[in-house]
């Protein structure tokens, strides 16, 4: 189902060559550089980077994002893992915000699009084999072998297969969730214009946050796995 007015339809027609839900997905990207540099801009001028603002503004909404980061990867890689923060960081705000995008009359997600999710999916699944590789070396392919020798040709396959699936798992689950939130939001609106739409615009809010933890917190134990020295 898509909305009555699209804002993709404003665009000329030479422009429409890039599919719509790309278009919205670089549109996030801008939004988020521009964000992030008044962000960087207010902490620069602060007179004490250390203190807090007072009130409530980007720089403590970036701080407060980089917080959230920071206990996550501690939580499952030690200090250590604070390296590989800018990129759970990428991952947890851009599905955020092109899933909130969802919500905005005129827009649809970029994540209810497969190709979306997808590369985001790859994205992850070659960070973390990248980070693996760096940390052990060729002693990274130990923990595709198994606890046995004799029979580490078949723990290889069975490994192989199981990553292989990694990237199109985490695909699927955010592509599922965010098509099915964003159809029923549009069914309700179209259906009732008062009240109701406002609990599933909650609920849809809700189910953003959720999927774009998720999907990081699983991006992080993938990290957490590959750079293991426990196997």
């Amino acid at each position: 189902m898509e909305h009555p007015f699209q804002w993709y339809d404003l665009l000329p027609l030479g422009w429409r060559v890039v599919p719509q839900h790309t278009s919205t997905a670089l549109l996030v990207m801008v939004l988020l550089v521009g964000v992030a540099y008044l962000a960087r801009r207010a902490l620069l001028r602060a007179a004490e980077p250390v203190i807090p603002d007072e009130g409530f503004g980007l720089r403590n909404l970036a701080e407060m994002l980089v917080e959230l980061m920071l206990s996550l990867t501690d939580a499952l890689l030690g200090r250590k893992g604070r390296k590989y923060v800018p990129l759970f960081g990428s991952f947890f705000v851009f599905i955020l915000t092109a899933n909130l995008f969802g919500l905005v009359p005129g827009f649809s997600p970029p994540t209810n699009n497969l190709n979306t999710t997808l590369g985001l999916g790859l994205v992850s699944f070659l960070a973390y084999h990248y980070f693996g590789v760096r940390e052990h070396g060729i002693g990274y392919l130990k923990q595709f072998m198994g606890p046995v020798l004799l029979l580490a040709p078949f723990f290889f396959v069975l490994e192989g297969i199981s990553h292989l699936v990694r990237p199109f798992s985490l695909a699927l689950r955010l592509f599922g969730n965010m098509f099915g939130d964003h159809l029923v939001v549009e069914i309700f609106t179209d259906l009732t214009k008062v009240a109701i739409p406002v609990l599933f615009y909650i609920l849809g809010a809700l189910v953003s946050l959720i999927q774009a933890f998720v999907f990081t917190l699983l991006s992080v134990i993938y990290v957490a796995m590959a750079v293991s020295h426990e196997h």
